[in-house]
């Protein structure tokens, strides 16, 4: 993700945002009530990039014909005997549904694992998404439990499903195994 992403990444945020709506994180009240704010495009650019610097995240564009159409981020990567991320990720709504995504995350998840050398990945997901429910599913990811009350969503705490992918799953890479086992839907 870079500076000259900002105008791009604005208008598919402004006009997805009915779209994401459901699914994107929202600060709580009592954060309201001390003063936090949601980070500007400035802002979000800097702390992933700082994060990066450190080791600790990586964020990506997703681009269709040169568009900026999503984003993936890799988060919470940690090192030592934990060696573990998650990842968070959003699409334009005109590219759902066409397998853009999977091949994003499937990429992502190789680079973590095979660059990283990274031992579990995770995803987060609100269990009414189907959409990303089938994701996780179509990359190999298996169901690992409930997180009531995980992450605050359009005004309240909403419960997520975690899937997870070990480095010993799918030995041929996950996008291999989207690419051979899946079609887009």
């Amino acid at each position: 993700m870079k500076w000259s992403d900002s105008a791009a990444w604005r208008e598919v945020r402004i006009r997805n945002a009915a779209w994401l709506r459901e699914w994107e994180a929202t600060l709580p009240a009592e954060a309201k009530a001390e003063g936090e704010r949601l980070p500007t495009f400035g802002q979000m650019l800097r702390r992933m990039r700082h994060e990066a610097r450190a080791g600790r995240a990586l964020p990506w564009v997703v681009t269709v014909l040169d568009r900026l159409a999503g984003q993936v981020t890799v988060g919470g990567i940690a090192y030592g005997s934990l060696r573990s991320a998650y990842l968070g990720y959003w699409i334009d709504e005109r590219e759902s549904g066409r397998g853009v995504m999977t091949t994003a995350v499937a990429l992502a998840s190789d680079y973590c694992r095979n660059e990283l050398g990274l031992h579990r990945l995770e995803l987060n997901i609100r269990p009414e998404n189907e959409a990303s429910l089938a994701l996780a599913r179509r990359c190999g990811y298996r169901f690992e439990g409930e997180r009531a009350g995980y992450l605050h969503i359009n005004g309240d705490w909403r419960d997520h499903v975690t899937y997870v992918l070990f480095a010993g799953d799918l030995p041929g890479g996950v996008l291999a195994h989207v690419t051979a086992h899946d079609t887009p839907k």
